[in-house]
């Protein structure tokens, strides 16, 4: 049965193209190079539709489309040029045909490919796949890193002098047994050690997380040690300090924290209201990030580790690999590569329930004064900015847009919406700056980050805004 119109106007309130829907009006014609692209990149991502005859931006209207008037020749020539099974829909809707190619997904860890090109979507646009989103693709289908033994034929006594087997029972709020063999029974049963025949095998997922010192594995895993370095002023000039971790991450992770927070400057503006200490970047969201990069970070990456480094303006928390899910989304979204590293985290309370993170990153950059976080995505490696105070003067166009955005999207799954007020609120400014929040408002919807929410009211002065994805 093929799609209805019924299912076109369904398709005219989705708010926003995913990774399983692209929209293009097409009226007169459509590349057919460009289609070829954009089926590889959909392919790419899973699969999805290619829609022709609908405008991509809400509100959506159906416009029709004159293109590939015959659709079985192009399924046919899409199946000649990158041998994927392409099927379409055509729809005589009342406003204009439309035609909908229906993408499916790749193959288990093979990525496909047009004239030697590898294609993804950011955004409305076609890029060439990273050679992060590349090698995630070929590892598909191989054991997992974290699976794989860091040490095999492990002794007894050694499986207790290499881990941390106190934190594991601290951490899982368990009193710590009384005989050896007790120890290696609780672990056994969440198959953080495997009984072999010749001893203990020990994988490093467990090297990773409870490892006294990660050295005492293997070169490779003492390289994925998280890396401190904090610099005197805003550059990588001069170096104050260079700090390599030794301990695994849950092992070491509370002092991690406190190290890096320790060496956080004051925040004088809070110090000054409240009578006492506080650090310019917040203790949770110091915590929130560093947790993110440890659980997110693409292990396959050789020689890479997670890196937090302070400047006198910021601190840059970063990790190998690049996220599946777009930076735009990682307030409402929550995709990780490594679920059973996640798990644990979240299990022994060294990171927050699922999506919850960066929510508390940006509530506790709004509650400390300061400017929005920064996320950021390199060729090889994620990273999240933590900016000192700001004065909202201070503050550039693209500071104030990110804010609102922020604030927008905390608004929302908060159960609230966000207004002129509560931005205001957010900036710390008088109703006196109402017009100058309006306009960092419309910035913020000229550059599709947030949009009016209609179901409210069409007062401009009473009006409520939502993100764009909502």
């Amino acid at each position: 049965m093929g799609v209805t119109i019924q299912q076109i106007e369904a398709l005219l309130i989705v708010r926003s193209e995913d990774e399983h829907l692209e929209f293009k009006v097409a009226q007169s014609r459509y590349d057919f190079e460009e289609l070829l692209h954009y089926c590889v990149a959909l392919a790419n991502e899973g699969g999805g539709r290619m829609v022709l005859g609908i405008t991509d931006k809400p509100p959506r209207r159906v416009v029709g489309t004159r293109a590939f008037d015959v659709p079985e020749r192009t399924v046919a020539g899409i199946h000649e040029r990158i041998r994927l099974k392409v099927s379409f829909d055509e729809v005589l809707h009342p406003d204009g045909r439309v035609l909908i190619f229906n993408v499916p997904g790749r193959a288990r860890g093979q990525p496909l490919d047009c004239d030697g090109r590898y294609f993804m979507r950011a955004g409305g646009a076609l890029v060439p796949m990273s050679p992060d989103q590349l090698r995630r693709i070929f590892a598909e289908g191989q054991p997992d890193w974290l699976t794989q033994p860091a040490k095999i034929g492990v002794a007894a006594d050694e499986v207790i002098a290499l881990l941390d087997t106190q934190a594991y029972f601290d951490l899982m709020k368990l009193p710590y047994p009384t005989s050896r063999d007790g120890v290696l029974e609780r672990l056994e049963s969440e198959n953080l050690v495997v009984k072999v025949q010749e001893g203990w095998t020990i994988p490093n997922l467990t090297a990773i997380l409870l490892a006294k010192r990660l050295d005492s594995f293997s070169p490779e895993l003492a390289r994925k040690a998280p890396r401190v370095v904090i610099y005197e002023g805003v550059s990588k000039l001069n170096t104050r300090e260079d700090k390599p971790g030794s301990r695994g991450y849950a092992a070491g992770f509370e002092g991690l924290v406190d190290f890096v927070h320790s060496a956080a400057p004051r925040n004088r503006f809070i110090e000054q209201a409240v009578r006492e200490e506080v650090k310019m970047f917040p203790k949770q969201a110091l915590r929130e990030l560093i947790a993110n990069a440890l659980v997110h970070q693409d292990f396959t990456a050789t020689g890479a580790s997670v890196m937090i480094e302070m400047y006198d303006d910021r601190v840059e928390i970063s990790n190998p690999g690049l996220p599946p899910i777009k930076v735009e989304r990682f307030i409402d979204e929550y995709r990780s590569r490594n679920e059973k590293l996640a798990d644990l985290m979240r299990r022994w309370g060294i990171c927050e329930e699922k999506g919850s993170g960066v929510d508390k990153v940006v509530s506790a950059a709004e509650v400390y004064q300061l400017p929005a976080p920064d996320f950021r995505l390199g060729e090889f490696r994620t990273t999240a900015v933590i900016f000192v105070h700001q004065e909202f003067p201070e503050m550039s166009k693209a500071d104030r847009i990110r804010a609102c955005y922020q604030h927008c999207c905390l608004q929302y799954v908060s159960g609230k919406r966000m207004s002129n007020q509560s931005l205001r609120e957010r900036f710390g400014v008088s109703e006196s700056k109402s017009a100058t929040v309006s306009l960092i408002i419309g910035a913020a919807k000229d550059a599709e980050l947030i949009r009016t929410d209609d179901s409210e009211t069409a007062s401009t002065r009473y009006a409520r805004y939502l993100p764009f994805w909502a």
